[in-house]
C-alpha cells in the first residue's frame, strides 16, 4: 500500500514538471495578438526636430539614418495590462539592430529582411492612459536603420478602447486645438474687447498661435514662428468662402484701411481667406501682453476692425492694423480665445497659456467684465484622434492647454467662472493711433 501511494505521488510530481515546462514554454513562446495597426508615420515623433520633418510621411517612418535620433510612437488605452508589440518593417539594405522599449522594460530584435515583413517584438507591461513605444537603432550595417510601416500591437491591454491617429494625419499631428467662448452681455452694442496672455515659461513652444481677441469675423494673437521668430497676427476673414484668396471677387475683398509700423499686411488662404497683418516681435514668456480690438459699423454695408497691441517694455499701445470688411455691417460678435499648433514636428511637445482680464467696452460707454466660458475643442478631439487638450480656471485667469499626450482631458463644453479682477482698463482711445493708408 505503501509504495503504491509512494508510486502515485511519484508520478503526480512528473506530471506536475511536466506541466510547468510546457506552461513556460508557452509564455516564452506566446503567440502575439497583433491585431491594432497604428500607421507609423502619423503617430511618431522624434528627439530631434528637425528629423520629424523628413522622416514620417502619413504611414512610414523612413529616412532614418541617424542611430543617435530615437523614435516614440504614441498612442492612448482604456485598460491596463500585457501589451502585445510587433512591427511591420523592413531594412532597404544590411541588417539593423532596434531597441524597442515599452515602460521599463526593453527587448532587442535584428532586422535583415528588405520587404515589409511582421516582426514581433515581445510582450510589455503598460497602464492605462497615453504610452509609447520607443525605438531606437543600436546597429546597422546599411545607410538606413529601418523602414517602419506599422506598429502593431494588441493582447489585454487593448481589450478596452485605443485611441490613435487613425486619419486626417495632417491635422493629427498638428494636435487638437482648444478653444474658450466668452459670454458677453445682453442687449449691448460691443465697440472694443479688451483682454490679456500670458505664456508661462517653458511653454512657448514653436508652432503656437496663442490668439487672444477672437470675434465672428477674425482673429488677433501672438505666435511662436521658429527658433528666432515671433509675431503679433492679426486677420479678418473674407465674406465669400474660398480656401484660395486669389479666387475672391473684388467687392468681397477684405480692404486695409493702414497699419501700424514695422507691420506687414497681405492675404492669407487655406482656413478660409482674407486680409491678413503681422509685426514681427520677440515677446517673451511669463510676460502679459495686452490685446485690444474695435469693430464699428461702416460705409456700404461694412464694418471696420482695428487691432492694438500693447507690449510693457514699449509701455504704449501699437496699432497693428486696420481691415474694413464689406457685406455686414455690425459691432463687435462672437468672442473667443484659442491656443492652436500649427507645425506638425512639435505636435508631441506640451504648452499651455494664461487667458486673462477679459473686458468689453459697449457704444453706452460703459465696461463690463468678461468672467464666463465655455471650453471646447476642434475636430481633431472631437473624433478622438487626439485626446491631449484641457481648459479651465485658476484664480482669476482661464487657461488653455494642448498637444503632448497627457492624460487629464477635460470635457468638450464644460462652462468655467473665473474670479472677476474688478479694475477696468485704463485707456485713453483719443490717444490710440488713428489709421492711415
Amino acid at each position: 500500500m505503501i509504495k503504491k501511494t509512494f508510486f502515485y505521488f511519484f508520478v503526480l510530481l512528473i506530471f506536475m514538471h511536466l506541466m510547468s515546462c510546457t506552461t513556460n514554454k508557452t509564455d516564452e513562446h506566446e503567440t502575439l495578438d497583433l491585431s491594432i495597426e497604428i500607421p507609423a508615420g502619423a503617430n511618431s515623433w522624434t528627439n530631434d526636430m528637425s528629423a520629424n520633418s523628413n522622416m514620417f510621411n502619413d504611414f512610414e517612418i523612413k529616412n532614418w539614418t541617424d542611430l543617435e535620433v530615437v523614435v516614440r510612437t504614441y498612442f492612448k488605452t482604456d485598460t491596463d495590462g500585457k501589451l502585445h508589440v510587433g512591427l511591420n518593417a523592413n531594412v532597404p539594405n544590411g541588417v539593423s539592430t532596434l531597441k524597442v522599449t515599452v515602460g521599463n522594460t526593453s527587448k532587442n530584435i535584428e532586422l535583415s529582411n528588405s520587404e515589409n515583413t511582421t516582426i514581433e517584438v515581445g510582450v510589455f507591461d503598460v497602464k492605462s492612459g497615453y504610452n509609447f513605444i520607443e525605438i531606437e537603432g543600436l546597429e546597422k550595417s546599411g545607410t538606413s536603420i529601418a523602414n517602419i510601416n506599422k506598429i502593431l500591437i494588441g493582447g489585454p491591454a487593448t481589450e478596452g478602447k485605443v485611441y490613435f491617429i487613425k486619419d486626417d494625419f495632417y491635422f493629427g499631428r498638428r494636435g487638437p486645438s482648444v478653444h474658450l467662448s466668452y459670454q458677453l452681455p445682453a442687449e449691448k452694442d460691443i465697440e472694443w474687447f479688451y483682454s490679456e496672455i500670458n505664456v508661462p515659461e517653458g511653454e512657448d513652444v514653436i508652432g503656437s498661435y496663442y490668439m487672444a481677441n477672437g470675434f465672428r469675423d477674425g482673429y488677433f494673437g501672438i505666435q511662436v514662428n521658429s527658433e528666432t521668430e515671433r509675431r503679433v497676427l492679426f486677420s479678418v476673414w473674407s465674406p465669400y468662402e474660398t480656401q484660395d484668396p486669389n479666387n475672391i471677387p473684388e467687392d468681397y475683398k477684405i480692404i486695409l484701411l493702414g497699419k501700424g509700423e514695422g507691420v506687414t499686411s497681405g492675404e492669407f488662404g487655406n482656413e478660409g481667406s482674407g486680409g491678413q497683418s503681422y509685426k514681427v516681435y520677440n515677446w517673451k514668456s511669463n510676460t502679459s501682453y495686452k490685446f485690444l480690438l474695435k469693430g464699428v459699423p461702416s460705409v456700404n454695408n461694412s464694418t471696420d476692425y482695428t487691432a492694438y497691441f500693447y507690449a510693457p517694455d514699449e509701455n504704449k499701445w501699437s496699432l497693428i492694423a486696420s481691415f474694413r470688411r464689406p457685406k455686414g455691417s455690425r459691432y463687435l460678435q462672437g468672442f473667443y480665445s484659442f491656443l492652436e499648433n500649427f507645425n506638425t514636428t512639435t505636435g508631441n511637445i506640451p504648452r499651455r497659456a494664461s487667458y486673462n482680464n477679459q473686458w468689453v467696452y459697449t457704444t453706452e460707454k460703459e465696461w463690463i467684465e468678461l468672467t464666463k466660458a465655455k471650453f471646447t475643442i476642434d475636430a481633431t478631439g472631437k473624433k478622438e484622434s487626439r485626446l491631449d487638450y484641457a481648459g479651465g480656471v485658476e484664480e482669476n485667469s482661464f487657461f488653455l492647454k494642448n498637444c503632448g499626450f497627457f492624460n487629464e482631458a477635460t470635457p468638450a463644453n464644460t462652462e468655467f467662472t473665473r474670479k472677476s479682477n474688478g479694475t477696468k482698463p485704463m485707456i485713453d482711445f483719443s490717444e490710440l493711433e488713428v489709421p492711415k493708408e
